[in-house]
């Protein structure tokens, strides 16, 4: 199944957020972006801000078996990637808001906003991401006690 695929499936189940928004370009700028051997597990789409009324920063977000990317196509030409490796990871936050719902990523350099997010979704999201995130972190304490 396609990166788009996955995110065009999210938006079907959880239809009340803003998302809808060039999904199929967004999540062509993932697709390129991966690398060999790296295969999507989960896709889901939310806008990249920390606003609830900014409504035009839609972006595929994907768990990997490698690290999460979020890819977001410009409107007339380029486009913006932010990639968060297992290693960079600290913590993630849920928002619930009256309508809609938000998930901050917080990692060693930044803080990654995704809002306008239906508020049924937050949990699947929450669960996807800290499984897949802790699962990786392992992998890394070991290859650290290694050297």
């Amino acid at each position: 199944m396609s990166v788009y695929e996955k995110a065009i499936a999210f938006c079907k189940k959880y239809p009340c957020g803003v998302y809808w928004w060039r999904v199929r370009k967004h999540a062509d700028i993932v697709e390129r972006h991966l690398n060999p051997g790296e295969f999507v597990k989960y896709a889901f789409v939310g806008q990249k801000n920390n606003n609830f009324f900014d409504f035009f920063s839609t972006s595929v977000i994907a768990l990997t078996n490698k690290r999460i990317i979020i890819g977001r196509k410009r409107v007339f030409f380029g486009y913006f990637l932010t990639v968060i490796t297992p290693d960079l990871f600290n913590d993630l936050s849920v928002y619930s808001g009256i309508i809609w719902g938000k998930v901050e990523i917080d990692t060693i350099k930044e803080e990654v906003f995704l809002t306008n997010l239906d508020k049924r979704s937050l949990a699947e999201i929450e669960t996807n991401v800290t499984e897949f995130m802790m699962e990786e972190k392992k992998k890394y304490k070991v290859k650290d006690h290694e050297k």
